[in-house]
C-alpha cells in the first residue's frame, strides 16, 4: 500500500469513527419537543407542560396544604377527560426487619380508561408530592403531566383491549406509601398488571428505561417498539445493586406484577432542592417520556397482558443504537458470546505470533499492561473529582456541578492522555501488536468477569472483544490495504456504538463524584480502538508525545473553562445542609448538618464532627455540630388511652401526638414485641422498634405496643418539621447559598422521653 493510499484509509477509517461517534451521541438525546397544536392523538411537550406548572408552583410535600391543591387539580383535570377518578384514602407502609418503618396515611388519585375486552390492566404510576424543600417540577410533575398527557391522547384514539389505570400516588418521597397502599389493598391491583413507572431524578437528558423487573425480556420487547428507545440492561444490573427505591419497587417486589421504570437524571443539582421549578425543566426530556409512554401503552394495551404480567425466562441484553433501534438478544447468549470472544481474541494472539508479528510472551505481558490505563484513568477521575472539590468546596455536597458538561469532557480528555501515553510508553517496549493483541484478550477476560457478575452488562466488553478479534482476523488474513483496514475499523465500530452511548449515559447516572465508571468505559472504548492506534498513531515520538501533550491540555482547557462558567450564584447555588435539634428532656438544643465539611454559611453554625444517632437515630454517623439556643417549641406528647395485661403479655394503646404542625412523628423505643400504627403491623426487631408516621394532623396517631408484663416502657418520641427561619440565632442565607435537596434539609427536630 502506498504512503498515499495509506493516508487516505487512514482518514477514511477516523472520519468513519467520527461519524459513529456523532450518531451514537445522537441515540441517546431526546427528541425535539412538540408544539400546543400537534394532532391531538399525539403526545405534546408544550400541553404536557401546563400541568408541570399546575404541579410545580409550590412546595408541596405528602400532606401539606398545598399538595391538597395539586390533588384537586389532578381530579379536576381527569374529570375533564371524562374518567371518573377515584380519591382513595387508606394507610401505606414502608419497612422491613432491622430498618425504620415508615407508615403515611395516603390519598391516591386513581381513574380507569376502560378497555374493549380487559385481560388484565396496564397500570400507569407517577406520584404527585413534592420533597420537603422542592417545588417538585421535575420530580415527579413530569410523571404526572406523562399521565394526564398521555391519558388525553388515548382519549383521542380508538379504545384499546385492556384497561388502562392512572394510578396518582401520595408520600413517595416519604415513604413510597402511596404505591405500597395500593399495590396491597386497591381492588384494582388484585389481580396483577404490567406497571410502567414514571419518574425524574434531575431536570433534563434523555428519558431512561432504568429498571425492570425480572424476566424482563418480553416487556424489553415491548419497549423496543417505542420511538425513542434509551435503555440498556448494564443500567438494571447498576440499580439492583444500588439502595435506591422509587414507586416501582412496591410493585417490582410483587411477583403479580411485572413493569418498566422510567426517568430522565441529567441536571441533578436540581434534584430535591428548591430549584426544582418548571422554568427548569427541558421540555426535550418530558417529550421523550411522553412519547415512549404513549406509544407503550398502545402497544401493552392491545396485548395480552395477563401473559406479559408473567415474568419471561430470563432477561434480555439491551441496548440503543443509532436510528432509534433498540439491540436485544437473549440473556441466554450471554457466556457463549463471551466464550467465543474469549476465543476469538486467543485465536487472534495464535495467528499473529505464527506470523511472526509478535510472542507470547509479549503478547501476555500486554494483556496485563492493558491493565495499566484502565486504573490510571479510573484513579484519575477520582482525583480529578477531588481535585475540583478542593477548589469550589460546595462540590463536596453535589452529584454533579450545575453545569457539568465541561467537566465531563475534561474526564474524558484525561482518559485520552491515560491511553495515549500508555500506547507510545509501551509500543517501544512491547510492539503495537502484544498491545492491540493483549487489549483484546484483556477486554474479552473483562467480558467473562461481567458475564458471571452482572450478566446484563457483559455486554460492554463482549461485543467489542469479539467484533475487533474478528476484525482482527479478517485483516491478518488479507496482510495490507484498505480491506484490511476496512476490516479493523468495523470491528472498533461496534466498540463506538456499544460504549459510547453507556458513557455518557453514566455521567449523569452516577455523577462526576463517580467519574471513575464513565472513565473506565470509556477505557474500554480505548481498548477497543487499540488495533488501529498502531496504525493512526505516528511512530514519530516526538509527535506521539505531542499528541498525548495535547490532550492533556484539552484536560486543562476544559477544567478551567468548566470552573470558570459554574461559579455558584443567586440561580445556581451553592447547597447546604442545616437541621436543629432539641432535647426537651434536658432543654438543650444543637444546630446539626450532614454536610462533608461545613460549608462558610454553615460553618457559623457548626464545629464540631459528632455521633448523635444515640440521642436522634434519624440522624446516621458523624454529623457537624454546634451549639443552639433552646427555643420555645412544644414535645411530642404519647396520651395512654389502654393499658391490658394478659398473661406475661401487657399492651398499650396510645396516642402520639406532635407538639406542632410537622413533617412526621417518630416513637423509638427497646423491649417491645409487636408494633402497629395507624392500624399498620410495623417490623420489631430483637425488641427494639422504630416507628414513623408521616404528616399526622392534631389528633395525631394511635400507636398499639404489645412488651412484657410487670414492667414501664421508656420510649424515646420524636416530631420533626419546619420553622429553622424563626429560630433564635439563625441568618438567612445569601442569594448565592442555597438549600440542599435532602430529607432533612431545614428539618427542625425536638425530643422527648417518656415512661408509660
Amino acid at each position: 500500500m502506498t504512503q498515499t493510499t495509506s493516508r487516505a484509509t487512514t482518514l477514511a477509517s477516523l472520519l468513519a469513527l467520527l461519524v459513529l461517534t456523532v450518531l451514537a451521541v445522537l441515540a441517546v438525546r431526546p427528541p425535539a419537543p412538540h408544539a400546543a397544536d400537534a394532532p391531538a392523538d399525539e403526545f405534546s411537550a408544550q400541553r404536557a407542560f401546563e400541568h408541570v406548572e399546575a404541579v410545580g408552583q409550590e412546595v408541596h410535600p405528602h400532606g401539606s396544604a398545598a399538595a391538597d391543591d395539586v390533588r384537586d387539580h389532578l381530579v379536576r383535570e381527569l374529570e375533564h377527560l371524562g374518567l371518573d377518578p377515584e380519591v382513595t384514602r387508606s394507610v401505606g407502609e414502608e419497612g422491613s426487619l432491622g430498618d425504620q418503618a415508615r407508615v403515611a396515611s395516603v390519598q391516591n388519585v386513581v381513574a380507569t380508561i376502560p378497555g374493549t375486552d380487559p385481560t388484565l390492566p396496564v397500570f400507569l404510576v407517577a406520584h404527585y408530592d413534592s420533597a420537603e424543600v422542592s417545588h417538585g417540577a421535575n420530580d415527579d410533575g413530569a410523571g404526572v403531566a406523562t399521565l394526564l398527557e398521555t391519558a388525553r391522547a388515548l382519549r383521542e384514539g380508538p379504545a384499546l383491549r385492556n384497561d388502562v389505570v392512572l394510578v396518582l400516588t401520595d408520600a413517595e418521597e416519604a415513604c413510597l406509601c402511596g404505591a405500597e397502599a395500593f399495590a396491597t389493598s386497591d381492588p384494582r391491583a388484585a389481580d396483577g398488571g404490567v406497571v410502567l413507572n414514571v419518574e425524574a431524578r434531575g431536570s433534563s437528558g434523555p428519558a431512561i428505561m432504568f429498571e425492570t423487573s425480572r424476566g424482563n425480556a418480553d416487556l424489553v420487547d415491548e419497549y423496543a417498539k417505542v420511538p425513542y428507545p434509551v435503555g440498556s440492561s448494564m443500567a438494571v444490573e447498576v440499580y439492583r445493586i444500588l439502595p435506591n427505591d422509587t414507586d416501582f419497587s412496591p410493585f417490582r417486589d410483587d411477583d403479580r406484577f411485572t413493569g418498566l421504570n422510567s426517568a430522565y437524571i441529567d441536571g441533578s443539582a436540581t434534584y430535591h432542592a428548591p430549584q426544582d421549578t418548571p422554568d427548569r425543566m427541558d421540555l426535550a426530556s418530558l417529550q421523550q417520556h411522553g412519547s415512549n409512554m404513549l406509544a407503550l401503552v398502545r402497544s401493552i394495551g392491545d396485548a395480552d397482558v395477563a401473559a406479559l404480567a408473567r415474568p419471561a425466562s430470563s432477561d434480555s441484553t439491551y441496548f440503543p443504537l443509532p436510528g432509534g433501534v433498540l439491540a436485544r438478544y437473549p440473556g441466554a447468549l450471554v457466556w457463549p458470546l463471551a466464550a467465543l470472544a474469549v476465543v476469538a481474541a486467543l485465536g487472534l494472539a495464535v495467528v499473529t505470533v505464527r506470523r511472526g508479528r509478535t510472542t507470547p510472551a509479549r503478547v501476555a505481558l500486554g494483556t496485563a499492561a492493558a491493565l495499566v490505563p484502565v486504573a490510571l484513568a479510573a484513579v484519575g477521575a477520582q482525583l480529578f473529582w477531588l481535585l475540583l472539590v478542593a477548589v469550589r468546596p460546595g462540590y463536596g455536597e453535589m452529584l454533579d456541578p450545575w453545569r457539568p458538561w465541561w467537566f465531563r469532557v475534561a474526564v474524558l480528555a484525561i482518559v485520552a492522555t491515560v491511553l495515549t501515553g500508555w500506547f507510545v510508553a509501551f509500543r517501544r517496549w512491547l510492539g503495537a501488536p502484544a498491545l492491540a493483541i493483549g487489549s483484546l484478550v484483556l477486554l474479552a477476560l473483562v467480558g467473562v468477569g461481567l458475564a458471571a457478575a452482572v450478566p446484563g452488562g457483559a455486554y460492554l466488553a463482549t461485543l467489542p472483544a469479539l467484533a475487533c478479534a474478528i476484525g482482527g482476523l479478517v485483516a491478518v488474513r488479507l496482510r495490507d490495504g484498505w480491506a484490511a483496514r476496512a476490516a479493523t475499523t468495523a470491528g472498533a465500530a461496534v466498540g463506538v456504538l456499544v460504549l459510547v452511548p453507556v458513557t455518557l449515559l453514566f455521567f449523569p447516572a452516577l455523577g462526576l463524584a463517580t467519574g471513575a465508571a464513565p472513565a473506565v468505559c470509556a477505557v474500554l472504548l480505548g481498548l477497543a480502538l487499540v488495533p488501529l492506534l498502531g496504525t493512526l498513531l505516528p511512530r514519530d515520538r516526538r509527535w506521539s508525545m505531542s499528541l498525548v501533550g495535547g490532550f492533556a491540555a484539552l484536560a486543562v482547557a476544559f477544567t478551567a473553562t468548566g470552573l470558570a462558567v459554574d461559579g455558584f450564584d443567586a440561580d445556581h447555588p451553592e447547597p447546604t445542609q442545616l437541621m436543629y435539634a432539641l432535647d426537651a428532656d434536658t432543654g438543650e438544643a444543637q444546630w446539626v448538618s450532614g454536610e462533608s465539611s461545613p460549608s462558610p454559611w454553615t460553618a457559623q453554625y457548626v464545629s464540631t464532627a459528632t455521633d448523635v444517632s444515640a440521642e436522634y437515630p434519624m440522624v446516621h454517623g458523624d454529623v457537624w455540630t454546634g451549639p443552639a439556643e433552646a427555643a420555645d417549641l412544644p414535645a411530642p406528647t404519647a396520651e395512654l388511652t389502654a393499658d391490658i395485661t394478659s398473661g406475661d403479655t401487657r399492651t398499650l394503646t396510645f396516642t402520639l401526638r406532635p407538639g406542632r404542625d410537622v413533617r412526621y412523628v417518630d416513637v423509638v423505643g427497646d423491649g417491645v414485641r409487636s408494633a402497629t400504627v395507624a392500624g399498620r403491623d410495623v417490623p420489631v426487631e430483637d425488641g427494639h422498634l422504630d416507628a414513623r408516621y408521616y404528616a399526622p394532623d392534631a389528633d395525631g396517631v394511635q400507636v398499639v405496643l404489645e412488651t412484657a408484663a410487670g414492667g414501664p416502657l421508656d420510649l424515646q418520641l420524636f416530631d420533626g418539621g419546619e420553622g429553622l427561619e424563626d429560630l433564635p440565632g439563625f441568618v438567612a442565607r445569601p442569594d448565592d447559598v442555597g438549600v440542599m435537596g435532602s430529607h432533612t434539609s431545614e428539618l427542625v427536630l425536638v425530643r422527648r422521653s417518656v415512661t408509660l
